[in-house]
């Protein structure tokens, strides 16, 4: 009962509560994004705590449903706060031609990306991990999992090791530049990633597969904020000055 659990239409022109949907208990629901296409009247929001992001879209009565779409599922784990890790997605993002969505998961340490095709049915067509909690080598061993064979191995990006996990993202018009902070909260970086807090964080650049799908992290780019003139900066939000698929 400490997080959000609900998902509030509001009627604008009159300032009213017309509709809520429960997601379930501590689901936290945390990104909201529409597709861009105006006369699509539905988007998705991604429960940070549940893994589970549902689909919202309006019906013939002019009222609003949800379903689920995807789902994460929680990984058994020693060496860490609970004996569940569960998926922690904190952003979530949409291409300007509505064709991908992308989905970041700050605890596992991975960036997703699905295929909209058929928008109740988003298909996973790439998957790359930027650090995370479960890390080959780590303090963190993962007993079970449903999704993964073997641990990831750690990033490292121009000769630095990167810590922390996907937190902020962030897309080029064109759809091939996805960009990626890894810096949340810097009382919960201090929690769970504290080497962030030390160093600084850093944004990297994931090259983007626009045809088939696909991730991969771009070796030749890293933005180090740990080098900042007054010491380690916790870098989040990003934007591109002349638009990008959040303006």
């Amino acid at each position: 009962g400490v997080c959000g659990r609900r998902l509030n239409v509001w009627n604008l022109s009159c300032r009213s509560l017309i509709q809520c949907f429960d997601l379930g208990e501590d689901s936290l629901p945390l990104s909201v994004k529409f597709l861009h296409n105006p006369d699509a009247a539905e988007g998705y929001v991604s429960c940070a705590l549940s893994g589970i992001v549902y689909r919202f879209y309006k019906c013939e009565a002019n009222n609003w449903a949800v379903e689920e779409v995807i789902r994460i599922p929680a990984k058994d784990v020693t060496g860490w706060i609970m004996p569940k890790m569960p998926a922690f997605t904190v952003d979530l993002i949409i291409s300007v031609d509505d064709r991908y969505l992308y989905l970041c998961n700050w605890w596992h340490g991975d960036i997703r990306q699905y295929e909209l095709s058929k928008t109740c049915k988003p298909r996973l067509v790439g998957q790359v991990f930027v650090g995370g909690s479960i890390l080959r080598g780590g303090p963190v061993t993962v007993c079970r999992d449903e999704e993964l064979k073997c641990q990831p191995e750690p990033l490292v990006v121009k000769c630095k090791r990167v810590y922390g996990g996907p937190s902020k993202l962030q897309l080029s018009l064109d759809g091939k530049r996805l960009y990626v902070t890894n810096s949340l909260y810097s009382t919960w970086d201090k929690q769970f990633y504290p080497n962030v807090v030390r160093e600084g964080s850093v944004m990297l650049q994931i090259d983007v597969d626009t045809e088939r799908g696909g991730l991969t992290v771009n070796k030749n780019f890293l933005v180090d904020f740990g080098k900042e003139p007054n010491g380690p900066c916790l870098a989040h939000d990003i934007r591109f000055a002349s638009g990008d698929s959040t303006s």
